[in-house]
Order: C-alpha cells, then structure tokens, then sequence
C-alpha cells in the first residue's frame, strides 16, 4: 500500500494523464446511466472497437430505458445479434423492465438498488454509481486487477477469493474521493491501454515509478496465469434448406434450453436464438443429419433429399472448439416444421442469431467444398 503522500501524487499523475491521454469513446460523453449501463454491458468480455458501432445502433433503436423496457424480446436480440453473450441482452431487457415498473423509469442511484438489477454485479454497479452519479465507489474487473497486482508485486491467483476481496479493499483506499468517476475509468484505461497483459509500456506508465513488480523486474510475470479448463471439442452438423427463391428454414430457440448443461452442443450454438436444423455427429455426419431430420419429418414431406456439402465451419467458446459441417439442401418448397421461420437465406439476421449461425449462412453461400453427395 502506497503511504499517504504517496497516495497523493500517485492520484495527481493518474489523473493527469488520463485527462490528457483518454480514448474518445461514444459513452465518454454522456453522465447518462442508461448510457453507461449499457456501454458497461456491452464491454463485457468484448472489445471496445466491436462494442462501439452496436452501442451507436442500440441507442437508435432503443434511445432510453422506457423504449427498451417495451420492446420485443425478439426486437432486443436481433439489435444485439453478432455481439454474443445473449444472456447479457435479456438481463438487459429484464433490468430495464425492472426500472420502468418500480422505479419510473428512472435509473436508480444508489448502489444498493443498483446491485439488485438482473445481470448486474458489483463491478459494473460501481462503475456506474461512480460515473454517472459521482458515487465513491471502486470498480475492479479484470485491467485493474492486473495494475493494482503489478503495483503490489501480487503473486498467485488473482480471482482466488480472498486475493480478489484484499484487492477490491486495496482499490477503494486508491480512490480519488474528489473524483471517482474519471479515477475508475484512469484505472481502467490504464489497463487496458499501458499496463496490457502482454508487453506493457513502463516506460510510457505516468505511475511507474511506484509499481512494485518494475522494481522487482516481474511486471510480465503478473498477474501469474490461470489454470486453463481443459478444451472440449464439439462437432455438429446442420442442415440448410434452400428454396427456389433463396430462402431458408429457421428454427425457433430449443424449449427448456434455460437450465440445460452446458456441455450441449445445441446449447452452445443457438445461444436460445434461431437457427438452423443442427445435431451433433460423429462418423457419418450425412447419416447423423439425416436421421435428425427424419425426427422432423423433413424427408417425408420433400421426399429425397440432396445434400451439398460446405467447407466446414470452426468457432470458439471459450474452452470449447466447435466444428460444424454445414449442408445446403435444394427443395422447391420449403418443408413446414412447427414454429420455424422462412427467411432469405443471405439475410438470415432478420431474426437474431448467433455468430455460429451466421458462419454456416456464410459456408453455404460460398463456393461449395465437394460435389453432390446424396443422403
């Protein structure tokens, strides 16, 4: 811990710097909490360059908590189609609603009541009682743990429990009571500009001079690494039809997908959106595919099926490696399974979808990786 004078200066240079050397982002302008609410939802596990031009569409659309509140969940979805992390968009929506109905649409100040919106924790309710409502609250997330452990030469894992709760106690003794707002986003931006993960820039840090571990020599040796879950590879196949006019079939999110284990595939690909008929395979995958239309009655109703296939799809979530298969599937008319879309199919984001999703729209839109194959 940095003594009282220390302290001092260390506040002052922060500061400084920031106000001199910050990014100009969209939410930076505004004191508005919906703004930053959303701005801070966004962000999570998300680069600020691919937040930006979704914040500026979000807001067109749904301009403030009461529009949001009202809006289609399917609406919501669609706006935040190609974001991922769905569920960041439906708490979103939920919180929202929440605002509306017991607090008249008025964003709530007060960190307690901040705290009880869905989808929201400690991080992003301080960030946003700090900025918008100039509360002296600390955020800790992920960037400013990792200055705070490089001015502490902090060892070990940083998200341990009793590592996380000496660090969020060591942020609130940093905070500039006069100016939290802006002292919350220095931290952060020094995180995520200077003291990066790989190869940060001492020699630029305008605090470096009471960082612990460039004393020591260990600044790229903190935050020590994480053990890593161990990869799970997932393998599917899907089925897209294609119709005389360009359009397809999707299908709507799985009933009772809210609670089901993670590890099922069809869960990690349609995020509870819409999508397109899909299994998981191994060996055969025409054979797997084939079957699993026959559940839906897809053979049947367009008799003999050809199946053109595409080049594979691959996509990460986290630990888990996905491979899908796609296959294009040529009818005259579109089969009619119960709840299922009509769509163009190089528009499929009339609806929202994942990133997986559109993949496979784009693999069967390309040039086709092998000849006719019949299923």
């Amino acid at each position: 811990m940095l003594k009282s004078h220390q302290l001092t200066k260390f506040r002052k240079r922060l500061l400084d710097w920031f106000r001199q050397n910050r990014r100009d982002l969209p939410w930076r302008r505004t004191q508005d909490p919906y703004r930053i609410w959303l701005s801070e939802i966004m962000l999570q596990q998300t680069r600020v360059a691919a937040v930006i031009p979704y914040y500026e569409r979000f807001l067109e659309r749904f301009p403030h908590v009461q529009a949001l509140a009202a809006a289609p969940e399917e609406q919501v979805l669609r706006s935040w189609s190609g974001l991922g992390y769905y569920n960041r968009a439906r708490n979103l929506q939920r919180a929202a609603q929440r605002i509306a109905a017991e607090h008249g649409g008025e964003f709530p100040a007060r960190l307690e009541e901040i705290l009880t919106l869905p989808g929201v924790g400690h991080y992003t309710a301080a960030a946003i009682s700090s900025i918008a409502f100039g509360k002296k609250h600390a955020v800790l997330d992920g960037n400013v743990a990792r200055v705070l452990a490089r001015l502490g030469a902090i060892r070990g894992d940083l998200r341990a429990s009793g590592h996380w709760r000496r660090l969020r106690e060591t942020a609130e003794t940093y905070l500039d009571p006069g100016a939290p707002g802006d002292w919350n986003q220095a931290m952060m931006e020094l995180g995520a500009t200077l003291c990066a993960p790989k190869a940060p820039q001492c020699l630029l840090c305008p605090v470096a001079q009471f960082c612990q571990a460039r004393k020591l020599g260990i600044v790229e040796l903190l935050p020590e690494k994480r053990k890593k879950h161990a990869p799970v590879e997932i393998h599917l196949a899907a089925a897209v039809f294609a119709d005389e006019h360009g359009r397809t079939l999707l299908l709507p999110p799985p009933p009772g997908l809210n609670g089901r284990a993670i590890r099922d595939p069809l869960a990690t690909l349609v995020s509870n959106l819409w999508h397109f008929p899909t299994t998981a395979i191994s060996g055969n995958a025409i054979r797997k595919l084939r079957n699993h239309l026959r559940k839906l009655n897809i053979r049947r109703q367009n008799g003999r099926l050809d199946f053109l296939a595409a080049k594979p799809v691959h996509h990460t979530v986290t630990y888990r490696t996905i491979t899908v298969e796609p296959f294009r599937i040529r009818v005259k008319k579109l089969p009619r399974i119960r709840g299922a879309e009509q769509v163009p199919l190089s528009e499929i984001t009339v609806l929202p979808v994942s990133n997986l999703t559109r993949k496979v729209a784009q693999a069967v839109l390309a040039p086709l990786a092998s000849p006719l194959r019949k299923a």
